[in-house]
Formats: structure tokens, C-alpha cells, sequence
């Protein structure tokens, strides 16, 4: 089975994230917005399935 980190998966979100940045400056807003959502449902799903 191949496990994941959340470390990893953040990294690469913020590598994507940097890139469409540099592309497109205008969506800056957005992408800030659906990356933090997304490292929240993250954190909160890992510590969930911890318990």
C-alpha cells in the first residue's frame, strides 16, 4: 500500500500553485483561497483518521 503524506502533498501543492502564479498573477485570490482549503481538509481528514 502506498501511503502519502500530508508534507508531500502540500509541497506539491504549493509548487503548482507557485507555477500558475508566475502564469497567471490574476487568479493570485483564487489560488490562495483553494490552497489553504485544501491544506485544512487535509490536516483535518489526517488527524481524523488518526484517532
Amino acid at each position: 500500500m502506498v501511503y502519502i503524506s500530508i508534507v508531500l502533498i502540500s509541497g506539491l501543492l504549493a509548487i503548482i500553485v507557485g507555477i500558475l502564479i508566475l502564469i497567471w498573477p490574476k487568479i493570485l485570490n483564487y489560488a490562495i483561497g483553494i490552497y489553504l482549503i485544501l491544506i485544512g481538509l487535509l490536516q483535518v481528514l489526517g488527524q481524523v483518521i488518526d484517532m
